[in-house]
């Protein structure tokens, strides 16, 4: 069980920066970046009428001290004057690092409603707060040093798309090894997050210049171009002697389009900004932070901050596509579950295509309450499939899937196998890890080759089959946390490889992926179905369900692993 994950709900957005808006009037009217703002009440209504949310991003390399953590508290005071919603964090240490710990910092710097993903066994981790719920996170390997990793995070703000953030620490050895790091990261990005969403990556660069290297091949997945955030002086340069960019908040192009000035109290930056308190000033607009705070003992960077005024869910009418989204990899002949949602509609239309122009219609009228309908997916494999949801009455109400997925013909364990996550206990009973299992069944008509597939949680891989494991048709097989939680009379078992499978109590996501790297599935859950000693979730129905509910809401028994939920064999 791991406990560091997130936090608990989040609270609505603070209204003062709603007001930031103005920002669009004043550049519009010629207003230099840091004019006086005016006209707030008038321009709080015209950011909530037009249906959007302002994102504030940050990059936070602001420890300070002697220990690279936020222990001396200059790092906290200008967090809690400046109130970013997402927050790329460095160095990210404070007292004995122990979750009590962890969770205090946030509380006192962004407040308990925030949540956090903490990369684990770094002696300066990366990690990623944020006042919207973080559904899917972990760390992403840097193979260049051995004491941080990339900290990524996938985001649940406002609107129809998720936020992806990853929160870096490149090296101070060379350009050629940033580049290095550079090139590892986008290659992470590419094979892993959808084309469709929104991504930011932020943090320290320790970038001498903005014409190093690194920037050209971060450009293959973010904007790299100016105008760049500045301080009250107009200042860009990010270091402790104001000399060298090293900080940066990189966004892609979906997320470019939304960006905004920073409107802070009276002040507005137009490209955003770089918050250095011994030149801000009113000091007042950024209080509780201090003059001095930025120039305290090793606080080595400053931070930088982006807005973003994002399309919300404010529309009173309307459908939103929610799976397939973009980038997912459905085997041919299969059965998934299309998922949207929708608002003042009573019936939708769902259409699917599989070339980007040509739509075949699965049902012209299905409820649109229901938010999920059973498709299995045709026999000819593609990489340019989406599909369709509209209001079955008013055709213009529609949305379809933000970006292609594929259909594979090779996907399972090959032929016609289908391996799904069926049942979880994350709270295993008592305090005995060992006892958390995954169960996986083949729902295929044929056997799977299991030989190199992996189970991971948000952090990383937890267990990898051995070569040669098949699983048969219509059979479960589970992995527990360790051989010596496997329970008398459960056959066709295996301990994890890794010897745990660290599953969180409060929230995580559970992926199998296949030996070529393809997800089969993947999981996630909160903590109304770990919460709970001993009681495992389970699809519901059991096997076929595209939901998941307490084995106890399913059955009566409180697990059944490697049996079907009522107890009968597979």
């Amino acid at each position: 069980m791991r406990m560091t994950k997130t936090a608990s709900w989040y609270t609505p957005i603070d209204r003062r920066w709603l007001s930031s808006a103005m920002a669009f009037t004043l550049m519009a009217c010629g207003a230099t970046p840091q004019e006086e703002a005016e006209g707030e009440s008038t321009h709080i209504q015209e950011a909530e009428l037009a249906g959007t949310t302002r994102v504030r991003l940050m990059a936070a390399n602001i420890s300070s001290g002697n220990n690279q953590s936020y222990d001396p508290g200059e790092g906290i005071r200008i967090f809690q004057g400046t109130k970013p919603d997402v927050v790329m964090i460095q160095e990210f240490n404070y007292g004995d690092n122990s979750t009590t710990a962890i969770r205090s910092f946030v509380n006192t710097a962004f407040g308990s409603s925030f949540y956090y993903y903490r990369e684990a066994g770094a002696q300066i981790p990366n990690g990623v707060i944020s006042r919207y719920p973080i559904i899917a996170s972990g760390e992403w390997d840097d193979n260049q040093v051995d004491n941080r990793d990339y900290a990524w995070a996938r985001i649940d703000i406002p609107g129809p798309k998720d936020l992806w953030v990853v929160s870096v620490h490149l090296l101070t050895a060379s350009s050629t090894v940033r580049n290095t790091e550079a090139g590892n990261l986008v290659n992470f990005i590419k094979a892993n997050i959808p084309t469709g969403d929104f991504l930011a990556i932020g943090g320290d660069f320790n970038s001498d210049t903005r014409s190093e290297p690194c920037f050209s091949t971060f450009s293959s997945v973010v904007s790299t171009a100016s105008p760049y955030p500045a301080d009250k002086n107009g200042n860009v340069n990010t270091n402790a002697s104001r000399a060298k960019p090293y900080d940066h908040v990189l966004v892609n192009s979906a997320l470019r389009t939304y960006q905004t000035s920073t409107v802070i109290g009276t002040s507005s930056f137009s490209a955003g900004l770089v918050v250095d308190t011994r030149v801000y000033s009113p000091l007042s607009d950024i209080s509780p932070a201090q003059s001095a705070d930025s120039g305290s003992t090793n606080m080595q960077h400053m931070a930088i901050i982006k807005d973003f005024l994002v399309p919300s869910d404010t529309t009173t009418t309307g459908v939103t596509v929610l799976s397939p989204n973009g980038g997912e990899s459905w085997t041919t002949g299969n059965t998934y579950a299309i998922t949207w949602s929708a608002s003042g509609v009573t019936n939708v239309k769902l259409e699917y295509t599989l070339n980007g122009s040509t739509w075949t219609t699965l049902t012209s009228s299905t409820p649109a309450s229901a938010g999920s309908y059973s498709w299995t997916v045709p026999t000819t494999a593609t990489t340019t499939a989406r599909v369709r949801v509209s209001d079955a009455a008013n055709s213009t109400l529609t949305d379809s899937s933000d970006a292609a997925f594929t259909l594979t013909s090779s996907g399972g364990g090959g032929g016609s196998a289908q391996v799904r996550i069926n049942e979880v206990l994350a709270n295993e009973a008592g305090s005995d890890v060992n006892g958390e299992f995954i169960e996986l069944v083949n729902t295929g008509t044929a056997a799977a080759d299991l030989s190199g597939w992996t189970l991971s949680d948000a952090t990383g891989t937890r267990h990898t089959f051995a070569s040669g494991t098949s699983l048969a048709a219509g059979k479960a097989i589970v992995v527990f946390g360790a051989a010596a939680g496997i329970p008398s009379g459960v056959t066709n078992a295996v301990g994890a490889s890794t010897a745990q499978l660290n599953l969180s109590n409060s929230g995580d996501t559970v992926t199998l992926k296949n030996s070529a790297g393809t997800t089969s599935d993947t999981v996630t859950y909160g903590s109304a179905l770990s919460g709970t000693d001993g009681v495992s979730f389970n699809r519901n129905p059991d096997v076929t369900g595209t939901s998941f509910s307490l084995h106890t809401s399913v059955a009566s028994t409180s697990s059944s692993p490697g049996k079907r939920a009522n107890g009968t064999a597979f």
